[in-house]
């Protein structure tokens, strides 16, 4: 009895061991990976505040206010508006200018956790992989749990988050993230594509006009940063300025390097806005285009507004700037031209209206995606005149998507003729060339309708082994076989034999007037 006790509890442990390594993951992983996420893009940005209270020689509060201030900054990298309540006037001030470099810290930890929540062991014995649902599910709801406790605490702070923008914003956010991660540790999957859409829309065409918007915004975006470094080299000594009449000692010279290098991609959305034609807004009813500049009077001596051009009106160095839309559309229409003619399966290249429609399909991905990320870049500072700052986000995108399909169209066209062209010369492709038939002068042309008169069939020339036909075959299976005698044969041979013999009478003693077919040779004659 003593023995099978332990045998017993062997097997139940063997047996719960092989069951926890067999079951799924489930939801609690996922929550941790998500609270996980939360807490480093919270830990980053307390410690960033923290460092800078401890060096600064005049710290306006106490540690908690710092900790405040540390809830509130990572509350405005999720885009969430901020309202601060102790004003010289009294009256609360919104700040909605959320740092573009302070929002990819979030996006980035929430889609590591995700992609790594999905991930398969790569043990043989591991784990199954956690669904995706699950793996969404609890990475967006262990975020959001820290997220609600880190909005709990702002508030109590200066400067507070509003509600709205959290409940907005906060989701919207872990969701997408946690979302595009789920994806990309699933090994990305392809979407069905309903049978319901066309043809050309279910090929590459959606494929080719996501890479193709991509790298158009890649390059709006890119040469709105070369705009902008080379306005503050050209405005460097107000640039410099800037540092010593914002504040004083080298913390707070860091801190302002610091604010301004999170804002360089804002000011690069703003600069792709300035070279698009729509320019963007510096101060409610101030615009700042290529045209003409109006900055709003009084602004801060901020670093990166010193590569705002001098007010007045613009000079063609001010026109250059749409070089980067004309590259722009150059660049997508490059892109769509070399799906239409690829190299490998030229046979399978696309018509000009097809390339044309992948084309606008690019233009209106890019966009979205240059209405998006205006959006984003740009938002309130206070009331009144700094209650606008940033682009316009549908006239950027509207803007975008009419210089990709003014300019792309020709370069598209262009591009797919000169492929096809160069593949005809190379004799991979048929040329369209044709040979017109002539007919010599005063002689009517065959109607092609007409058919063609019928020439007699030439008679087949015998084979070799025809000729050897008289020869004695030497076995019985090697024997030609008999022919069998064609029908005018059969009818010459009843015509001679009607005309050498007589018609035999009929038993009545009348003689038929003719002969209605030939007897079967095969069959023995009564009158032979």
């Amino acid at each position: 009895m003593a023995d099978v006790m332990p045998l017993t509890l062997r097997r139940m442990s063997s047996s719960l061991r092989s069951r926890l390594r067999d079951r799924s993951p489930g939801l609690g992983p996922a929550l941790a990976g998500g609270a996980l996420a939360a807490g480093l893009g919270l830990g980053g940005c307390a410690a960033l505040v923290m460092v800078l209270w401890v060096s600064s020689p005049y710290p306006d509060s106490g540690p908690g206010g710092a900790l405040h201030v540390a809830a509130a900054l990572w509350l405005l990298a999720h885009g969430v508006e901020l309202v601060r309540a102790e004003t010289l006037s009294g009256a609360p001030q919104p700040v909605g200018l959320t740092p573009l470099l302070l929002l990819a810290l979030p996006v980035w930890l929430v889609y590591r956790a995700a992609r790594d929540a999905t991930d398969a062991s790569e043990e043989p014995d591991g784990p199954p992989p956690v669904p995706a649902r699950t793996a969404w599910t609890g990475v967006v709801l262990g975020y959001l749990g820290v997220g609600a406790a880190a909005t709990l605490y702002a508030f109590g702070g200066e400067p507070r988050p509003d509600w709205i923008w959290v409940t907005v914003c906060l989701p919207l956010l872990a969701g997408g993230a946690a979302g595009v991660g789920v994806w990309t540790g699933a090994g990305r999957p392809r979407p069905p594509v309903s049978s319901r859409l066309p043809q050309w829309v279910r090929g590459n065409v959606l494929g080719t006009a996501a890479r193709a918007a991509g790298a158009a915004t890649a390059v709006l975006t890119g040469g709105g940063a070369l705009i902008l470094g080379a306005s503050l080299v050209w405005h460097g000594d107000t640039a410099r300025l800037a540092f010593t009449q914002l504040t004083q000692g080298w913390t707070g010279r860091l801190t302002v390097l610091l604010l301004a290098v999170t804002l360089v991609p804002n000011a690069a959305l703003w600069s792709a806005s300035y070279a698009l034609g729509p320019g963007f807004p510096l101060g409610a009813g101030h615009m700042v285009h290529p045209l003409a500049s109006d900055p709003a009077p009084l602004l801060p001596p901020f670093p990166l507004l010193a590569a705002v051009p001098d007010a007045g009106a613009g000079t063609p160095l001010n026109w250059a700037a749409a070089l980067v839309p004309v590259t722009a559309g150059v660049t997508a229409g490059w892109f769509v031209a070399a799906a239409a003619v690829r190299r490998g399966r030229p046979w399978l290249h696309w018509s000009a209206g097809r390339s044309v429609g992948v084309l606008a399909l690019a233009a209106l991905l890019c966009g979205l995606a240059l209405t998006l990320l205006a959006e984003l870049s740009g938002g309130p500072l206070g009331t009144s005149t700094l209650s606008r700052f940033g682009p316009v986000a549908w006239r950027t995108g509207s803007a975008a998507a009419l210089w990709l399909l003014l300019l792309g169209t020709p370069v598209t066209l262009a591009a797919r003729a000169w492929r096809l062209g160069t593949l005809r010369r190379a004799g991979v492709l048929p040329s369209r060339r044709t040979k017109k038939r002539t007919s010599p002068t005063g002689v009517k042309a065959p109607d092609a309708t007409e058919a063609p008169p019928k020439l007699p069939a030439p008679s087949p020339e015998p084979e070799r082994q025809d000729l050897y036909d008289f020869l004695e075959a030497d076995s019985p299976e090697s024997a030609p076989a008999p022919r069998t005698p064609d029908r005018s044969q059969l009818e010459d041979r009843s015509d001679s034999e009607d005309r050498s013999e007589p018609d035999a009478p009929s038993p009545d003693g009348s003689t038929p007037p003719e002969r209605e077919e030939a007897p079967d040779p095969a069959e023995p004659n009564p009158s032979a």
